[in-house]
């Protein structure tokens, strides 16, 4: 028997495409919703052709689109169809681009009149309202209007993206609260409601203690490599053989990194004597610092730094995360499906640990419109010549 979810019961229509709404969804789904992915019938989801690929499937779309189940269906052609499915839904998933679902006449005002229950979340660029709501958004626009570009790289170079699509994923994450949040409230009302969710302004919220800089100061803050405007020594150092990052977020840590750098005399230097000054002078601190650490390798470093109780690390490329015991073995960050056409297939695990409903990876992303006759048969009480004339008329 399948281990049952947080959400179990749950029953979400997903029309998201891509990564934000996607990884959105997958969340809900890893937590037991029932997510019933709809797409467009003969292309489906562009993430679809997204590389990697596995036997001509896309790896990209698979670890956005676990957990779920699909469908096809044409909203221009299926409205009636889709708005029956809402009559039972609990939550409706979309990214459209603002106005989309109006014109299609499903947005959030109709969709409450079939049920009242409906929570509405739309998840977009830049929201519904505002003078930007109709420009096209991406992972990479939000990552440069919200100031994270202006803030990343080293302080001589570009601006720089972040290597991973940060916004999309805390746009989904977002999404994700918010649904929660909703869902909560309809518990005590009855009531749904409909959620914005914009890529920008999720990526300004984590944007929050490099704003302040600005906000409170008027300062505007700069790139500084992989360094901290509020702590030092906190960057990245070499060492013999590799990179490590060292954390000493206090006066009591920087006494214990200058005890085992064998360095007294640092402790009398009124350069370093707080941790703002250090901040201050966190090049000639780095310094120091890499006079010792470029002496040793990184394993050796990273073992003295934990054992004194300096936080330290390795910088990993993606190989050793893979592979690390911590992350892919007691964490089980990475977790393995049999995919139909695909094969075995191995993907990125959901980060959330529960004690009672643990969240996991249920089943493999659907193939295109996989799951129709069972879905819209079972699920919605379609029967099954109407089935047949939906997908005659090219409606699914």
């Amino acid at each position: 028997m399948a281990q049952k979810g947080a959400l179990d019961g749950l029953k979400v229509l997903d029309l998201t495409r891509v990564l934000a709404g996607p990884y959105c969804c997958a969340i809900l789904a890893d937590l037991g919703a029932d997510v019933i992915k709809i797409e467009q019938p003969g292309t489906g989801d562009d993430a679809r052709f997204f590389n990697p690929f596995k036997n001509g499937e896309s790896s990209y779309y698979m670890n956005m689109n676990r957990s779920k189940r699909g469908i096809t269906l044409n909203l221009k052609k299926g409205k009636d169809i889709f708005l029956k499915m809402v009559a039972s839904a609990d939550v409706v998933v979309e990214n459209y681009r603002p106005g989309v679902m109006k014109k299609l006449g499903l947005d959030y005002e109709e969709l409450k009149k079939v049920n009242p229950r409906i929570i509405f979340a739309a998840v977009s660029g830049f929201g519904q309202t505002g003078p930007y709501s109709q420009w096209p958004g991406y992972d990479l626009i939000a990552q440069a209007m919200s100031g994270l570009m202006s803030v990343t790289g080293e302080a001589d170079g570009d601006p720089t993206r972040a290597g991973g699509p940060i916004c999309d994923a805390v746009g989904g994450l977002t999404a994700s609260i918010g649904i929660l949040a909703a869902l909560q409230y309809r518990n005590k009302t009855g009531i749904g409601q409909m959620i914005d969710i914009s890529l920008l302004d999720s990526a300004v919220s984590i944007m929050a203690i490099i704003n302040q800089h600005y906000l409170v100061d008027g300062r505007i803050p700069q790139r500084r490599g992989n360094s901290y405007e509020s702590g030092a020594p906190m960057e990245s150092y070499k060492a013999s053989d590799g990179d490590i990052v060292l954390a000493v977020g206090n006066d009591r840590m920087w006494k214990k990194l200058v005890e085992l750098m064998e360095m007294p005399e640092l402790l009398e230097k009124s350069e370093f004597e707080t941790v703002h000054k250090r901040v201050q002078n966190r090049i000639a601190c780095k310094e120091y610092i890499e006079q010792w650490s470029k002496k040793r390798t990184v394993d050796g470093l990273v073992k003295i730094m934990i054992d004194t109780g300096i936080p330290a690390a390795p910088i990993y490329n993606i190989a050793q995360v893979c592979n690390d015991p911590h992350i892919a073995g007691a964490r089980n960050m990475f977790t393995e499906f049999d995919h139909p056409i695909a094969g075995k297939v191995k993907v990125t695990n959901t980060a959330i640990r529960m004690s009672e409903t643990d969240a996991y990876v249920k089943c493999p992303p659907p193939t295109l419109g996989q799951h129709n006759n069972e879905v819209y048969k079972e699920v919605f009480g379609f029967s099954e010549e109407e089935i047949a004339a939906f997908r005659k008329d090219g409606i699914i």
